[in-house]
């Protein structure tokens, strides 16, 4: 996610305060927030969820929704994701 500088605390704010709802959905087993070094208006999440499904249930829940529409509102660029897996080599 990508912010301009003056939103940077406001997505901090939010975050902080909606992080432990976020751990506490079905499913979620780790959740952090990542900020680039080089780029202070660039953040990451990184989650771990169980699997597709809790996730899905998180993404298509009214919480979610509620705190994507007020994180959204602070991009300066379309925000990326990826579902990833751990590869073992």
């Amino acid at each position: 996610m990508s912010f301009e500088s003056e939103h940077i605390q406001t997505f901090k704010s939010i975050f902080a305060e909606r992080q432990s709802t976020i751990k506490k959905f079905k499913g979620c087993e780790h959740l952090e927030l990542w900020q680039d070094e080089k780029e202070p208006g660039i953040f990451f999440t990184y989650s771990i969820w169980k699997d597709e499904q809790h996730l899905n249930a998180y993404r298509f829940s009214s919480f979610f929704k509620e705190t994507w529409s007020l994180t959204r509102a602070l991009f300066n660029k379309k925000a990326e994701a990826w579902t990833t897996r751990k590869v073992e080599c």
